[in-house]
């Protein structure tokens, strides 16, 4: 069975940084796109990064981008969202992904952990 766990939410104040951490279980972590996705209240999820398998990442949230990282150690099975200069509207709960293409139609198929939620004080 596949788990993913994240951890490293909390309370940040404005300006602040906050680095989340999501550990993989039940699968070679290596073979897979890693991502984190954010839900904001009221909010669908969006995407914020991605990381394939060899490390390469793209910043997809263009208020993130510059104050998001995303890296991952495959070796401990982990990916990583350090994040810094948050705002008001980055509180939300941040999920990690699992991703990969499975047929049929070459579909990009995912698995998200339960998140952690992400709290900036204004």
């Amino acid at each position: 069975q596949v788990q993913l766990v994240e951890s490293g939410g909390g309370l940040v104040q404005s300006g602040g940084s906050l680095k989340l951490s999501c550990v993989a279980s039940g699968v070679t972590f290596s073979r897979y796109v890693m991502s984190w996705y954010r839900q904001a209240p009221g909010k669908e999820r969006e995407l914020v990064v991605a990381a394939t398998s060899d490390g390469h990442s793209t910043n997809y949230a263009d208020s993130m981008k510059g104050r998001a990282t995303i890296s991952r150690d495959n070796a401990k099975n982990t990916v990583y969202l350090h994040m810094k200069s948050l705002k008001a509207e980055g509180t939300a709960v941040y999920y990690c992904s699992l991703g990969y293409y499975g047929a049929p139609a070459d579909r990009y198929l995912e698995i998200w952990g339960q998140g952690t939620l992400v709290t900036v004080s204004s």
